[in-house]
This record gives structure tokens, sequence and C-alpha cells, in this order.
């Protein structure tokens, strides 16, 4: 079986180079953000609760591609963020969406703290909410009653402090 490790929190803050590292300090698979190539083949940036779905069920379908046979898997974002995306963006989430999200189905969730310096992108829409943001991921989180470790600071550090909370939740690589 592989162990799922799902990384997750506001836009800007480090998750898709804390999955890199983490994900060559585990010699495993890295799940990229499905969204990115997603909207770059959709050649707009403009999108509803259709392409969040259709973004959600994507992000899952890579996790169970590159799956197959990998130990461990570090995945760039869950369908949470989908879920938090959903209810900014649009006041709600429908129950299509939260069905989608199985947070037992991650044996860790690492929650990116807000402690980087904002990084335009195109895709990005809330550079002065990400704090807010933080404690939605964390409220959910904590709901869900699922293990997660918060993670700050800049470079090895935070790759560092993944591999502690990996080893504090029991497992070993």
């Amino acid at each position: 079986m592989t162990r799922k490790i799902a990384i997750v929190g506001p836009e800007s803050c480090g998750k898709t180079s804390l999955a890199r590292a983490l994900a060559r300090t585990l010699h495993a698979p890295w799940v990229p953000e499905f969204s990115r190539p997603w909207f770059a083949a959709q050649r707009r940036t403009s999108y509803s609760m259709d392409d969040i779905l259709a973004i959600a069920h994507g992000q899952l379908a890579l996790e169970q591609q590159l799956a197959s046979e990998a130990e461990w898997l570090v995945c760039d974002t869950s369908v949470l963020v989908c879920i938090i995306w959903a209810q900014v963006r649009f006041g709600e989430c429908p129950a299509e969406l939260r069905a989608l999200w199985r947070p037992a189905d991650y044996q860790l969730h690492l929650l990116t703290a807000a402690d980087l310096p904002w990084q335009p992108d195109p895709l990005r829409e809330n550079p002065l909410d990400r704090d807010a943001l933080l404690v939605r991921y964390q409220t959910a989180l904590e709901q869900a009653q699922v293990p997660f470790a918060l993670v700050a600071g800049r470079g090895e550090a935070r790759c560092q402090q993944a591999v502690a909370a990996l080893r504090q939740t029991g497992f070993d690589f």
C-alpha cells in the first residue's frame, strides 16, 4: 500500500518547493498540482465551480496514476485545497466536492505557514489573506482529526520539519 503525504496551505507558501524536496528525500514520486496544466490546456484563467470539481477529480486521478508501485507518494496539493478554494471564491462548497476529500487516505498532512514572501503568479488570487486561509486549513484538518504538522521557515528547514513530523507520526524510511 502506498503511503501518501498531502501538502496543503495558502497560496505562495512553498507547497511545491516542499513537495519536491520531500519527494527527493523519500525517493518517492511527487504528484504535481493538477490545476496548472489544466488551466494551461483551457487557455483561460476564469473558472466556475464545475472547473474546481474537474480539477479535484483530475488531482485524484493523478495521485492514483503515480501511486501504482510507490511506497510513498508526496502530493503537492489535495482536494482540501479545492474545497477551500471553492469556499473562498464562491462562498460555498458543493457536497460532491466535499465527498471527494478523504483525509484519512493521507498518513500525514503538512500545512505550510504563510511566512514566505508573496510571489505573483497569474493563477494566484489571495495575496492579502494568507493568514486567514491558513486558519481555514488548520480548522479543516483539526475537524477531520487527521495527523498534520505545520511547517515554517525557509528552504531545507521546511523539509527537515516535514521529515521530523513523519517520524513523530511513527513512520521511518
